[in-house]
């Protein structure tokens, strides 16, 4: 695969919205392939291998319908930032659209919370991974922690080439074993073979308790950690600066989201769930690897756990890449400090990793404090940061299509089909999650955070602009 280096400044005749990005001063180096398998492997991660678990044990078979429902509501904020990335492809694109068609200082918060939520999830990703080597070695979650996340920070210095090549073989392995275990949860139910065979049926996602084995409120107090499961599939708008062709591989890789979901989400539950009854598993351990073990299979069991494994440190991977480019993307602005903006010769953002992958080691202590509690802590505050980022897309994507449509804009090429409406559907169904998260006790923190984090940005914003009152990033367009 070959890639253009594409100096800064450089400016070529009769650009069009995609060559705006070369100013930038990133490699186009990530190709459809890469791009595709990025945006599969973002919708399956710790959320469906990990926080599964404990979404089975509050919603019963039920969570099969809040992954489908709140799957659709995926769907609607990819079409909107499809279309907004049509529009104008840049990197660091959520903070951008928010700069553009909110206002400066909707773009200074969104950059910097989506920063701040990929940060919290690298300490999640990194934690789960963690969790996933006791399995096979009786060793410290810390130690794991801490060098998973070195080897990942090395990869990430190198090359955004080495980032995507290693993202698409990452994602390959998630994909392989899903489809895999749905085809073995298939055979087991149509053939009867393994220690299930006897018992499996499909009336296990509604014999045993019910569909609704705890009320429709049970259900409900699980879409954090649905929505949580969800959360990266917006990452191919970050690689808009560095795809080779974004006007075509984007919208692509956009209209494959219905079924991921309805393979990798909707279809492996309830192949899983026909297969275990759902009060076999444990809220503290994976639903894959448990049901292996259940149907007798203990060298798949390892295997799967080895997937959850590559699943995690595929997020973790991910987290560095985005962090790094939303800091850079704010130091362009003039909304961050001017030494982000700063590349290594292969066109990676060095400080801005380095800055991360620095904080994502808080993942560490976390896990050598609380091995035990690490993960549901952070869960509840990446949700929330990174439903800030949906919030805005959603927002900026209902202000363009209003310009758009008056003729103030150019349309895009690839319209939200019935947008606005699905656009405010996403965004009442966003506050819905937010409600809920305050009535669950566990998820509860992340909202006392929230103000904190806000009342953070809201001073620094206006330092930051005292000190350059004549700087568009701090003035509007």
């Amino acid at each position: 695969m070959t890639s253009a280096k594409v100096e800064e400044g450089q400016e070529e005749p009769q650009a069009t919205a995609a060559d705006a990005t070369s100013a930038e001063g990133y490699q186009r180096a990530l190709g459809a392939r890469q791009i595709q398998m990025i945006a599969i492997g973002g919708a399956i991660g710790t959320g469906l291998f990990l926080g599964a678990g404990k979404a089975i044990a509050k919603a019963g078979p039920s969570l099969v319908l809040a992954y489908a429902i709140a799957g659709l509501v995926i769907f609607f904020i990819m079409r909107a930032l499809g279309e907004l990335l049509m529009y104008r492809p840049v990197s660091g694109s959520f903070s951008e659209y928010a700069r553009e068609f909110i206002g400066p200082f909707a773009g200074f918060v969104t950059g910097w919370t989506y920063w701040l939520f990929w940060v919290v999830t690298g300490i999640t990703e990194v934690t789960a991974a963690a969790q996933y080597m006791t399995f096979w070695f009786d060793i410290p979650q810390w130690v794991s922690a801490l060098v998973f996340t070195i080897i990942l920070y090395g990869v990430n210095l190198i090359s955004v080439k080495l980032f995507g090549e290693l993202e698409f073989w990452f994602s390959m392995v998630k994909v392989t074993a899903i489809v895999g275990m749905i085809l073995i949860c298939a055979g087991i139910l149509t053939l009867g073979f393994s220690d299930a065979g006897d018992t499996a049926s499909v009336t296990h996602l509604w014999a045993d308790g019910g569909f609704f084995p705890h009320g429709i409120k049970g259900t409900l107090m699980t879409l954090q950690i649905v929505m949580f499961a969800f959360l990266a599939v917006e990452l191919v708008g970050v690689t808009a600066g560095e795809s080779k062709d974004p006007k075509t591989v984007l919208p692509k890789a956009i209209n494959t989201v219905p079924w991921r979901i309805a393979v990798f989400y909707v279809g492996a539950l309830v192949m899983i769930l026909s297969v275990v009854p759902w009060t076999e598993f444990s809220p503290d351990v994976s639903p894959f690897v448990e049901a292996f073990k259940k149907m007798g299979l203990g060298v798949g069991a390892g295997i799967v756990n080895f997937v959850v494994l590559t699943a995690a440190l595929s997020s973790c991977n991910s987290g560095m890449y985005s962090t790094g480019r939303m800091l850079r993307d704010l130091a362009l602005n003039g909304q961050g400090p001017k030494f982000f903006t700063r590349l290594t010769r292969s066109g990676t953002p060095l400080v801005g990793t380095t800055v991360s992958a620095a904080l994502m080691l808080v993942g560490v202590w976390i896990n050598y404090q609380w091995p035990g509690d690490a993960f549901t802590y952070v869960v509840s505050f990446a949700t929330i940061s990174g439903m800030w980022a949906w919030i805005m897309i959603l927002i900026s994507q209902i202000r363009y299509r209003r310009l758009a449509d008056r003729g103030v804009l150019p349309q895009s090429s690839f319209r939200a089909p019935g947008a606005p409406y699905t656009s405010v559907f996403a965004l009442a169904f966003i506050g819905m999650v937010i409600v809920m998260m305050g009535i669950d006790k566990d998820a509860r923190i992340s909202l006392y955070c929230a103000p904190l984090w806000a009342l953070i940005l809201g001073v620094s914003y206006l330092v930051l602009k005292a000190r350059n009152p004549g700087n568009k990033a701090f003035t509007g367009r």
